[in-house]
């Protein structure tokens, strides 16, 4: 069902779709599919709970601290059920639900409970007579668009800043992966939020996603996903009300292994930085350049790590890969493999389907890729490792850079004069020295270019 205003509603149309466990490709239940109409009565009551003199206004900013650290404290209690509904819906490994979404959620939304009563203006010492001030407002009625790789941590992303900040939200989640965000706003509602200040539709894109960006009493409007459905909502925001957006994109993110790097570890970084989380990642360390001297060995061990990966049921202690998130996913990411193979590239291993039931695909690996091909250039979304060859540091700046993404990097090099050196020439939003995907509710994160904007 649809969560507004602290209850539960059908659809207005009363349609309903299918989430499917990717693992097996069975359905797991019917969901309600909201859209425009959904999305009025959504916004509609946010606005009410953004009113003047309505309880969640006349709230102090601590009190709002102290809800966020109460949902954080629900989340906890029940995240052994969470993180199993997340692996069911998904298909990452049970493990990573438990340790690495779930402890990432619990750390963002404390930290931003910590800060709701720590936004504060200034005075301005103006010439004259005069007493001149700011003070920090919310912005108001804030629609935001999750993304299903990471359900549960961007659900937290989105709402930690909004609400410690006072503002109220319309979620818009995705179609592929709703169950998560459902249940916590069962939570939402037992850790004493005031009705509309969080409200959750299930829904498509084209339809429940369209209806906020394009809403006129919408505010802002944020949203994490592909580039191509990025522009889509900068053009509905740009002609509605010109509503404040935030966008964190795709990304075609370069991995540069220096000569001098520490090949155990660099090694086994590159294969986290792309294999992780299926490689359903927008910052996945999807280029991995590797300088000439040390390629054959780099391109060996890789290989060697590859084959080792365990792929199979996500809920196994052991399995490091699930499936990937759908059919449709399943479907491009073979594609873009069968693109690789044509292009040129080496098929150094995996390259087919890992199971004869659900939407697993092995562990991939193409090597003596070229910056031209088509798996070099676009997101493939999946666990597909390309390696590239370069000589020089000039030469692997301006190929890194060579891209309509900027999204993140990293450097492995024992250098340090190489690693800032590298850092400050990649034109992307994040770089990382000797590790990957390493983050904090403390730090931003965004990108540059056709990777969003906003952070």
């Amino acid at each position: 069902q649809i969560f507004i205003n602290n209850e539960w509603y059908d659809a207005v149309s009363k349609k309903t779709f299918p989430t499917v466990n990717p693992s097996t490709g069975e359905v797991i239940c019917q969901v309600a599919e909201g859209d425009k109409e959904d999305v009025d009565r959504a916004v509609k009551a946010a606005r009410a709970a953004f009113q003047l003199g309505s309880p969640w206004r006349r709230m102090d900013a601590s009190d709002r601290g102290r809800l966020l650290n109460r949902l954080a404290d629900l989340i906890e209690r029940d995240r052994t059920y969470l993180a199993a509904l997340e692996t069911l819906d998904n298909g990452k490994p049970y493990i990573i639900s438990y340790l690495v979404d779930l402890g990432m959620v619990l750390k963002c939304l404390r930290y931003f409970a910590g800060w709701a009563d720590k936004y504060h203006g200034k005075t301005i010492p103006i010439d004259g007579d005069f007493f001149s001030y700011t003070r920090h407002e919310p912005v108001g009625v804030c629609g935001q668009i999750i993304p299903w790789n990471f359900p549960l941590l961007m659900q937290a992303w989105k709402l930690g800043p909004a609400l410690a900040t006072g503002n109220v939200v319309v979620m818009k989640v995705a179609e592929q992966t709703p169950l998560t965000a459902l249940y916590v706003a069962n939570l939402i509602k037992e850790a004493g939020f005031p009705p509309g200040v969080v409200n959750i539709i299930p829904g498509f894109g084209p339809t429940a996603g369209a209806a906020v960006a394009s809403h006129m009493d919408v505010d802002k409007v944020a949203f994490t996903g592909s580039t191509e459905v990025g522009h889509l909502i900068q053009v509905a925001a740009g002609s509605s009300n010109l509503k404040r957006v935030t966008l964190e994109l795709g990304g075609k993110s370069p991995n540069i292994i220096m000569s001098d790097a520490d090949m155990d570890w660099a090694v086994e970084q590159a294969h986290f930085a792309l294999f992780f989380n299926q490689g359903q990642c927008c910052c996945a360390g999807s280029r991995t350049f590797v300088q000439e001297d040390v390629y054959d060995e780099f391109v060996e061990r890789s290989i060697t790590r590859a084959k080792s990966r365990v792929v199979g049921n996500p809920f196994d202690s052991q399995t490091e890969q699930g499936p990937q998130v759908d059919e449709t996913q399943f479907k491009k990411i073979l594609g873009y493999i069968k693109s690789g193979k044509e292009e040129g590239a080496k098929l150094l291993c995996g390259g087919g389907v890992a199971a004869d039931r659900g939407y697993f695909i092995q562990p991939t690996v193409f090597g003596d890729v070229q910056d031209s091909m088509t798996i070099a250039k676009e997101e493939i979304f999946g666990p597909v490792m390309q390696i590239l060859k370069f000589k020089t540091i000039e030469e692997v700046i301006g190929r890194a850079n060579n891209s309509k993404y900027g999204l993140a990097a990293a450097v492995f090099t024992k250098d340090l004069d190489k690693a800032n050196y590298l850092s400050q020439a990649l034109h992307v939003g994040t770089v990382w020295v000797n590790c990957y995907n390493v983050f904090g509710a403390q730090s931003p994160f965004g990108g540059y270019k056709m990777s969003g904007s906003g952070r």
